[in-house]
């Protein structure tokens, strides 16, 4: 396959989970928001995702005062940021459209009619349908973008390319939102009875990783910090764990092998077995925030290498 090609596969497929990574920490942030709180831990969750995305500085030469409202249209609507949800389904499509042959008919429509839609919101009109909807319609224009992938494309290696951007994309994403989320939770326990609060707090990170519903299957008790870690980072049957995220990359640098790529799979095998063959004890002995920061530079690592492999090489 033309590196170009790739490129442009692999990076549709990024564009489209970051997009609905995005709506998932800000919906889970909209959610706290709504818990009692302070107004300075309303306001310190806020710059903790903008801290997370890398985007603070910028947001506050843009913006200045970080308030919920400003953060909000910052993260969904500005062109200017390449991270927002709006840049990120534009990106998207126009991926899409550079390998327009490539796809399936029904996965370009698919995607093209979602950036389509996209251009039809405005903050006014989403204020009217509520946010929630918002986030819904992202997470579900992703859901749908992932089947159509599936059930109409050749299981060739334009698949394996997408696949392989989803999940490195999903890996990154869940580390973040587990780092940021994990340390702000944990920073608040003892700050109230430990009652409802709480729940409500690790319920809206569990749910902001579609993983409400399965703590409960795996685990049927009580949420506790230590087992949210667990399922999110070392359970490969959730299927947004990193466990499960890194299988999936491992299995399709494999497949799509060339005579560059036997490091990239090594080291890609390699943190894929330390993560199947890991024990939660370990991780929060060494600490989590520590585990998860060098998960995201290897994660980094993989990206760079497999751009230098398979994709078109940047000027650094």
């Amino acid at each position: 396959m033309l590196s170009r090609t790739a490129d442009h596969l692999f990076w549709m497929a990024r564009y489209m989970e970051r997009a609905e990574n995005l709506a998932r920490m800000l919906e889970v942030n909209y959610r706290m928001s709504l818990l009692p709180q302070t107004r300075a831990e309303a306001t310190d969750n806020w710059v903790a995702l903008l801290r997370i995305m890398s985007l603070d500085e910028q947001y506050k030469e843009r913006h200045g005062a970080v308030t919920p409202d400003s953060v909000l249209r910052y993260m969904i609507f500005d062109d200017a940021n390449p991270s927002s949800i709006r840049s990120c389904l534009r990106a998207t499509r126009e991926n899409a459209h550079a390998v327009r042959g490539t796809l399936t008919s029904e996965l370009w429509e698919t995607t093209n009619a979602c950036w389509l839609k996209m251009r039809s919101f405005t903050p006014a009109a989403m204020e009217e349908t509520g946010i929630d909807a918002f986030f819904e319609w992202v997470k579900y224009r992703s859901h749908l973008s992932r089947g159509v992938t599936i059930g109409t494309m050749l299981q060739d290696e334009s698949l394996r390319f997408i696949r392989l951007g989803t999940f490195l994309e999903r890996a990154d994403n869940t580390a973040r939102i587990l780092d940021v989320k994990y340390q702000t939770l944990m920073s608040s326990e003892g700050e109230d009875d430990g009652g409802s609060a709480d729940y409500y707090r690790w319920s809206a990170l569990l749910h902001s990783v579609s993983a409400f519903e399965v703590y409960r299957k795996v685990y049927r008790d009580m949420i506790t910090p230590v087992r949210v870690a667990e399922l999110l980072i070392l359970d490969a049957n959730m299927p947004r764990s990193l466990a499960r995220c890194l299988k999936e990359v491992a299995t399709n640098i494999a497949a799509v092998g060339n005579g560059r790529s036997a490091e990239t799979g090594r080291r890609a095998g390699q943190l894929e077995a330390s993560l199947r063959f890991g024990r939660i004890e370990d991780v929060m002995s060494r600490g989590l925030h520590a585990f998860l920061d060098e998960f995201m530079e290897s994660i980094y690592d993989l990206g760079g290498r497999i751009a230098d492999d398979f994709l078109i090489p940047t000027n650094n």
